[in-house]
């Protein structure tokens, strides 16, 4: 009776390797876990492939650098210049585009620099600089905080001072922070909508082209990285980019807003 137990026991032990879930790391933007998205987009996929997503939403530059130490499977960033340094660097492949929005530059209802009245993003800036209204930044090498550096940079301004904040915080955090001091940042138009009924912050300047926000989806080299899941990885790319996967993301709403994008 005991011997029939032990290899029972040892039968049971050597099978549950088969049984366990596999689980995939994807490292992402805080903006795609802020908004909700993800809770909406991964569940079909996980239950196809009967795997668990294993999220680390950080900035795009942290979810990158995740990329580069093989310490993620996939990215799912947007900030393409480092996009397509990544790819030309040999650490991912297979960079794929996923949806699109687009960035808000918020503010109070007061709008103290008088922004509203900007021809474009960049003198936006220049008016808050000009003004020392207060500015909150990400601060953390997101993909947000790229974009905002290149505004910057197109207004031939360099932030510093009391008045700009750099908060190292996710995009949520930033907009609560910047709401609580009355002043400005830029945000990405999803966590805004997202975040809508905690703020009072408005949207005081849109539709520049330097604010078009793509995500793209890249499988982390496996070259580089031989742990890296290639066969769950490139499913997951192929997911996103899916008729499913695009009727997902575009059903999207937060307060019968929609927060995404896909091209047609």
């Amino acid at each position: 009776m005991m011997k029939r137990l032990l290899v029972l026991l040892i039968l049971i032990l050597t099978a549950a390797p088969a049984f366990a879930m596999e689980h995939l790391r994807l490292a992402t933007t805080t903006s795609t876990e802020n908004s909700g998205l993800l809770a909406e987009l991964l569940p079909p996929f996980e239950e196809a492939n009967d795997c668990k997503v294993d999220v680390i939403a950080v900035g795009t530059g942290k979810a990158i650098k995740l990329g580069e130490t093989g310490d993620v499977d996939v990215i799912l960033v947007h900030a393409r210049s480092k996009e397509d340094k990544f790819v030309a660097d040999g650490y991912g492949v297979d960079r794929r585009d996923v949806m699109y929005n687009d960035f808000v530059i918020l503010g109070p209802a007061s709008d103290p620099a008088g922004i509203a009245s900007a021809k474009d993003a960049a003198e936006a800036m220049r008016k808050i600089a000009a003004t020392q209204a207060t500015f909150v930044s990400r601060g953390d090498d997101s993909g947000t905080h790229t974009r905002e550096k290149q505004l910057w940079q197109a207004a031939g301004i360099t932030p510093g001072g009391s008045w700009y904040l750099e908060a190292g915080r996710g995009m949520g955090e930033v907009i609560i922070m910047a709401t609580e001091r009355e002043g400005y940042t830029l945000s990405d138009r999803g966590t805004y909508i997202a975040f809508g009924d905690k703020t009072n912050l408005k949207i005081l300047v849109e539709g520049d082209d330097r604010l078009f926000n793509p995500y793209g989806v890249i499988m982390v080299n496996p070259e580089k990285h031989p742990h890296v899941k290639q066969p769950l990885a490139e499913a997951l790319i192929a997911y996103l980019t899916s008729a499913q996967a695009r009727a997902l993301i575009t059903g999207f709403r937060k307060g019968g807003q929609q927060l995404f994008y896909v091209a047609e």
